[in-house]
């Protein structure tokens, strides 16, 4: 073989006679293949967003077609859905009126020591091909792609372009293109020019300034504009005692359990509980959104979530389902219902390691799942809401119905839910049967909007407190900010002395009591915390009195 700058000579000899072919640089429409100029550089390498967890990162795609035989290698760690990007690549280029390259192709994923998950790169893959082959001029080493590519050539919506997106902006890159489908929640970002693509046609048609794209338009705020619509606690009858309860339980982000027989409002209420907490602030939105994103629960046009998350797993899921799952583990339950209600039916009815999984998050406000990849870490701030019976038939304490239950089958009922897990468990009340006057009253109740009034008056009290800090409601003060801002007065110090004492609370359930007894003093926009503000607090603990006791 001879190598000229210009051509690749081969000749081939047998015993009687010679013959040379000349390579030549470009597509051999015969041989159906591509051949390159000797001595040309044909490495090209495109920029693409990776992610681990809610950490999206910058990768290389780096694309090399060598003179030889045939082979198609994509390496840096890829999944299998990466590795699966050949063949999806290959049908594309075809289908799309691209030739592909019958040469030897190495397609290298930098980092290289970083897990590469999801067919989030076909996008990528393919532009790079394209340069390598001389098929696409444009200049493109400002921009960056992701995408999933149909055989047919369209681009498909991917998990995940809300954080792609902003990391894309952070790392200074100036253009970004993603799937049409995605183009909703991309839009928020501002500070890069996104195009959404539907296909590879129009794609090219943009780079090559034939067809070309508008980028889309910024909406931040605007895409929250949308008003959502609640569950009214005016529909809720009776139960003034457990209204109370849950509204104290979402002026301070507190969490609650609700015991009391089927049928007496548990998860009425529940459900009703969105309705009267604070809307989402754009950064809150943002935060969500993203988790969101990355678990591919987003509908189609779908920016920022307008709404605060209410999850509701049914008690069957698994400790991994309410954590999070996967080899490279997406957001459970928990995370998705960040800065949101996680709403728990039937409590003992989970497994008990489903149950024991959300000691940490909710002491912590994040959830830390470790793989053989790594560690990740997703937020986890959420306002926990249970609900169960006081016992296996569900009618113990019932003013007309019999329980069934021994007084021993009662009590193993409650021990399921383990001591550790009421603990972090700020307000537990008794829900009572509704009496038929309630029920028969055609007074409207209260409506969510003036409960709502009340609680963001209060929440506003808790940003002032806690400015400047992490901490944004009295449910997640810290040590110091309790001894700091749960000052009592010379009777609250009192009462709290014997409620600890008689009920043998906890050094986290006698904090509790303080958070909870806090957020009562700043409904009623008292400094001090009294006695009557402690004895209202303990009566939200009913699983630490005496009556409940295993």
């Amino acid at each position: 073989m001879r190598i000229c700058q210009d051509k690749i000579t081969i000749r081939i000899k047998n015993n009687t006679k010679s013959l040379d072919i000349a390579l030549t640089d470009g597509y051999n429409k015969k041989e159906q293949m591509f051949i390159f100029k000797g001595g040309e550089e044909m490495a090209f390498a495109i920029n693409s967003i990776g992610l681990y967890g809610l950490h999206a990162f910058l990768v290389e795609v780096e694309a090399d077609v060598s003179f030889g035989k045939f082979k198609f290698d994509i390496v840096g760690l890829p999944d299998a859905a990466v590795s699966e990007s050949r063949e999806r690549v290959r049908a594309a280029i075809k289908n799309s009126g691209y030739a592909f390259s019958n040469n030897h192709i190495t397609v290298n994923l930098a980092p290289a020591d970083v897990r590469k998950e999801g067919p989030i790169y076909d996008l990528p893959i393919f532009v790079a091909l394209l340069k390598a082959t001389g098929q696409l001029k444009a200049n493109v080493s400002d921009s960056a792609f992701v995408g999933e590519l149909a055989l047919s050539g369209q681009i498909r919506p991917i998990n995940g372009v809300l954080p792609m997106v902003m990391k894309a902006r952070d790392a200074g890159i100036a253009t970004i293109y993603i799937p049409y489908g995605n183009a909703a929640e991309a839009a928020v970002v501002e500070g890069i020019e996104i195009f959404a693509v539907h296909s590879i046609e129009e794609l090219m048609g943009h780079l090559n300034g034939e067809d070309l794209l508008e980028p889309l338009v910024h909406t931040g705020l605007q895409s929250m504009q949308e008003k959502p619509v609640y569950l009214d606690f005016a529909d809720v009858k009776g139960q003034d005692n457990a209204k109370r309860a849950v509204e104290l339980a979402a002026a301070g982000g507190h969490n609650l359990l609700m015991i009391g027989s089927p049928g007496s409002g548990k998860s009425m209420l529940a459900k009703r509980i969105p309705s009267i907490l604070p809307a989402l602030d754009f950064e809150e939105a943002l935060e969500t959104t993203k988790i969101y994103s990355i678990a591919g629960e987003l509908q189609e046009k779908q920016g920022l979530l307008t709404e605060r998350p209410f999850r509701s797993p049914h008690h069957s899921v698994s400790a991994a389902g309410l954590a999070g799952g996967g080899a490279i583990p997406k957001p459970g339950e928990i995370s998705l219902a960040h800065n949101g209600v996680l709403f728990l039916d039937e409590l003992p009815e989970f497994s008990r390691n489903a149950m024991e999984i959300m000691r940490q998050p909710l002491e912590d406000g994040e959830i830390h799942i470790s793989r053989v990849f790594g560690t990740l870490t997703y937020p986890s701030s959420v306002m926990l809401v249970a609900a169960m019976n006081p016992c296996p038939c569900g009618y113990k304490g019932h003013p007309k119905k019999q329980c069934t239950c021994t007084k021993q089958a009662a009590d193993r009922y409650i021990g399921k839910v383990s001591g550790p897990l009421l603990d972090r468990i700020d307000i537990h009340i008794e829900v009572e049967p509704v009496e038929y006057k309630h029920l028969r009253d055609n007074t409207p109740a209260e409506s969510s909007a003036k409960i709502r009034e009340r609680v963001e008056r209060v929440r506003a009290i808790q940003r002032e407190r806690f400015a400047g800090t992490p901490t944004l409601v009295n449910a997640r003060m810290t040590s110091a900010q309790t001894r700091q801002f749960c000052i009592l007065t010379d009777s609250g110090e009192k009462m709290m002395r014997e409620m600890f004492e008689a009920l043998n609370l906890s050094a986290r359930a006698y904090d509790k009591v303080l958070h909870v007894a806090r957020t009562i003093a700043d409904a009623e926009e008292a400094d001090l915390i009294t006695d009557e503000h402690i004895f209202e607090a303990v009566q939200y603990r009913s699983l630490d009195r005496k009556f409940w006791q295993v």
